[in-house]
């Protein structure tokens, strides 16, 4: 299973939009878009989880256009503990 980490998402995108892009190229477990925990407003990126084919996503959708903003599609780093 593959953690990847999508950038420079339209506010406006759900996540069964990116769902649906990402399954276009293999198996989708989830996808997630981070979520301002104030207003609840998109943060513009968000992570998807494949089972297959997460070569093929990042292959062709880094620097795809989506509803005019250049997404960057990458395996996404391991979370970092918080020192607090």
């Amino acid at each position: 299973m593959t953690n990847l980490y999508v950038g420079n998402l339209p506010w406006s995108t759900t996540e069964t939009q990116l769902k649906d892009l990402f399954s276009q190229h293999g198996e989708v477990n989830s996808a997630n878009i981070i979520q301002d925990r104030e207003t609840g407003r998109s943060r513009g990126f968000g992570f998807v989880e494949m089972e297959d084919g997460a070569d093929a996503a990042i292959e062709n959708l880094n620097g795809q256009e989506l509803d005019g903003r250049s997404i960057k599609v990458n395996i996404a780093k391991p979370r970092r503990e918080s020192r607090y």
